[in-house]
């Protein structure tokens, strides 16, 4: 597994490669949330309530599951920090 993390105005993020998918994880204030999508990165994003949460909803668009990630967490999606690695996820 490859991982990177940063943290930025008091929220934490770790991208991770696992065999079957990307994950950015953001956590805030003891809650998380992940934006994930296939390996191969082609697939829709999915945005779940941590790493191996149950999928919430799906996206086509980085943006939008940022958006949703930022509103689970309840901080501006200005204040996520989105490690280089992570920055192509997304359609």
């Amino acid at each position: 597994m490859d991982e990177t993390g940063s943290e930025r105005n008091g929220v934490e993020a770790r991208y991770e490669e696992t065999d079957g998918e990307r994950r950015l994880t953001f956590a805030a204030g003891g809650r998380e949330a992940t934006v994930a999508q296939n390996v191969d990165g082609y697939a829709m994003l999915k945005v779940r309530p941590g790493p191996t949460g149950d999928e919430l909803e799906r996206y086509y668009g980085f943006d939008m599951a940022l958006d949703h990630a930022a509103e689970l967490l309840g901080v501006a999606v200005a204040d996520l920090p989105v490690p280089e690695p992570a920055a192509d996820m997304g359609m």
